[in-house]
């Protein structure tokens, strides 16, 4: 949907979202904590408060969390980076599949978008549409816009795991359309021909997940840089930010190859890092 044809209250927030003059965006997730694993030994979300310093000393476009991350831990960078905040809660095994807020509480807490993970495919694919949909008419009353985390399944081994396979984002991307999402947030198809034709079949902006944990730095940007070659709207990284240790100067890396255009070179020599983080 064009933003001139949106509500002014839907519009306005949708702008500070993508505010870059390149129409992109660079945001930072840090609403993991079902099925994520250990948050001692080292972990980057450990200490939530320190994590969410070092990031919003990159000055990311946006920062995604859960709805008592931000009650909690946002007050230091209330007004000065746009808050989305997570509303759905769910494992790639469906062991939990819950909604765990609403559009009403997300305009009570400022946020400027509520974003709805769900799994596709596998026995609970329609209860998970149904959760989207449901969170768009509800968005819909606060002009608040909708962005959907989509991540298709594979469940033919004995563990279900999310996959990034073309057709299955392509499908991602039809439902999120089909829901009436504002912003569609998939994973990274893995080459920048195949996520092209994601990008183009979308009417409403479409950005990449920052994906699993990469080898390193420089092959997670290299990644980025394909999203943005391919057409994307930017991309929300999480583990690939706060997973490494100079974290300001990761977020600081990721916005100069989604937002500036710089190579992944030009972004690591900048920051002083190899890339072998």
């Amino acid at each position: 949907m064009p933003l001139n044809s949106m509500n002014i209250g839907k519009q306005i927030r949708m702008n500070r979202i993508f505010a870059h003059p390149s129409g992109r965006l660079c945001s930072v997730a840090v609403d993991h904590f079902v099925g994520y694993g250990k948050l001692t030994a080292g972990g980057g979300l450990s200490n939530l408060s320190i994590a969410l310093a070092k990031i919003a000393a990159g000055q990311p476009g946006a920062v995604t969390m859960s709805k008592g991350t931000a009650m909690n831990c946002w007050a230091p960078y209330a007004g000065q980076i746009p808050l989305i905040v997570q509303s759905g809660c769910f494992t790639a095994d469906d062991r939990i599949i819950e909604t765990v807020t609403d559009a009403e509480e997300c305009v009570r807490l400022g946020a400027d978008a509520i974003a709805i993970a769900i799994g596709i495919f596998g026995p609970n694919e329609g209860r998970f549409i149904k959760m989207l949909m449901d969170q768009v008419t509800k968005a819909a009353r606060y002009d608040l816009p909708v962005i959907a985390h989509i991540y298709p399944r594979d469940f033919s081994g004995s563990t279900p795991k999310i996959t990034f396979d073309p057709e299955g984002i392509m499908w991602a991307a039809r439902i999120g359309i089909e829901a009436g999402a504002d912003v569609i947030k998939v994973g990274y198809t893995g080459d920048a021909d195949s996520f092209r034709q994601v990008v183009e079949s979308s009417p409403v902006p479409v950005v990449a997940a920052g994906g699993p944990k990469a080898k390193n730095l420089r092959a997670a940007l290299c990644a980025m840089a394909e999203v943005v070659q391919a057409g994307g709207r930017g991309a929300t990284i999480g583990r690939n930010v706060w997973g490494v240790a100079k974290t300001t100067e990761a977020v600081r890396s990721f916005k100069a190859v989604l937002l500036d255009g710089k190579s992944v070179d030009e972004a690591l020599n900048a920051e002083g890092l190899t890339g072998a983080e």
